[in-house]
């Protein structure tokens, strides 16, 4: 009988911006609610939170120590992680992404049930050099290899571990999305009123300042497509690069809204209540943000890459990927469509089955 789960691989719950961070966020605290008497602790990336030990909607939160330097932010702090499972008495240890997978031999090593998730093939970021792409493959290789049990949070990702790790038997469970909430409208406008904007008169992208997220094509593509309604960028980059740094000046230079990382209700608000959201990345596991702007029925122009793709919107949404014209063209033909009702879209991504597939999955390591 399962009676604790340790967590690692993500940067920490709550509102920690990021699709790991989110997944996370919202998964503990469903499993939580549905076995009350299941411990559960998330161990967090010091520099990404304010606290030590804590609880979030049930669930433990602990925070252990990761330097802030991007190439070994992740690998250090799995580390340290790992280690601190040898004695917390955890049933299982359950380990999110490729990089932080480099440690999962050693968590069996240690004795640990392990499961891990593949949330996407990270290698492909165009954020990595060399060392850290090869880094990131050997921790795919070490996690796919030797966890006990394999979570893909789509089918494109289970049919990559097939072909090249022949790991025939991974779970399928989506990521999900949370039913939108009621937001008090006072709030909302305050915060829109910060930042300049009308309600379902502007358009929104959400993330990194990454290159993979595209968002150097996206504001030359919203300059190239003449629309009036503004462009806000939510998000920010967690280390400051020379592809973030130009990313602001190419926002600047151009009048886009950037609002920094916003989190809770200021977050949904911006969010909520855009005209069009667009998601322009070269590289996604399962994108939540987009699943987020379905459900807040959003209109939504998507690059045509596999992660975006197997969500399996109409045709008209989507563009190819990199291509700046057709995407212009897309945010021109989309931007004043209204709401879109996605329900028939969205029924596969609850949290509450998410929760009861993955708790089957922690079962099947005991056995």
């Amino acid at each position: 009988m399962i009676k604790r789960i340790t967590v690692l691989g993500t940067r920490g719950i709550p509102d920690v911006l990021g699709g790991v961070e989110t997944h996370c966020q919202n998964l503990y605290p469903t499993i939580k609610a549905q076995h009350p008497a299941l411990d559960i602790c998330v161990i967090a990336r010091s520099p990404y939170v304010k606290y030590r030990r804590s609880e979030y909607r049930g669930v433990k939160t602990r925070a252990i120590w990761a330097p802030k330097k991007k190439s070994l932010e992740a690998i250090v702090h799995s580390v340290l992680a790992a280690f601190s499972t040898r004695f917390d008495g955890s049933d299982v240890v359950h380990v999110h992404a490729i990089g932080p997978g480099l440690v999962v031999p050693l968590l069996r090593l240690l004795g640990k049930k392990v499961v891990f998730t593949h949330h996407g093939p990270d290698y492909d970021r165009q954020k990595w050099g060399r060392v850290a792409r090869l880094a990131l493959v050997m921790g795919e290789r070490m996690a796919v290899k030797y966890a006990n049990e394999v979570i893909v949070i789509s089918e494109v990702i289970n049919r990559l571990i097939q072909n090249k790790y022949r790991r025939m038997d991974a779970h399928l469970i989506y990521n999900g999305v949370n039913p939108p909430v009621t937001l008090e409208e006072p709030h909302v406008q305050h915060t829109l009123g910060r930042f300049g904007i009308t309600a379902g008169h502007y358009i929104v992208a959400v993330g990194r300042f990454v290159e993979e997220k595209g968002f150097h094509d996206l504001i030359t593509a919203w300059r190239q497509s003449g629309v009036a309604q503004p462009l806000v960028l939510v998000g920010d980059a967690d280390h400051a690069t020379p592809y973030s740094e130009k990313l602001r000046q190419l926002a600047a230079d151009n009048g886009v809204i950037l609002t920094g990382f916003l989190r809770g209700a200021e977050l949904q608000a911006v969010f909520s209540r855009a005209g069009l959201f667009v998601m322009p990345s070269y590289h996604e596991g399962l994108p939540i943000a987009l699943l987020e702007a379905m459900s807040w029925s959003l209109p939504v122009v998507v690059s045509d890459i596999p992660a975006n793709l197997e969500v399996g919107l109409d045709p008209q949404v989507y563009f190819p990927v990199g291509q700046v014209d057709r995407l212009a063209a897309q945010i021109a033909a989309r931007c004043d469509t209204g709401h879109v009702d996605y329900s028939r879209y969205l029924q596969r991504y609850d949290w509450a089955t998410i929760a009861a597939q993955t708790m089957q999955v922690y079962q099947q390591t005991q056995s």
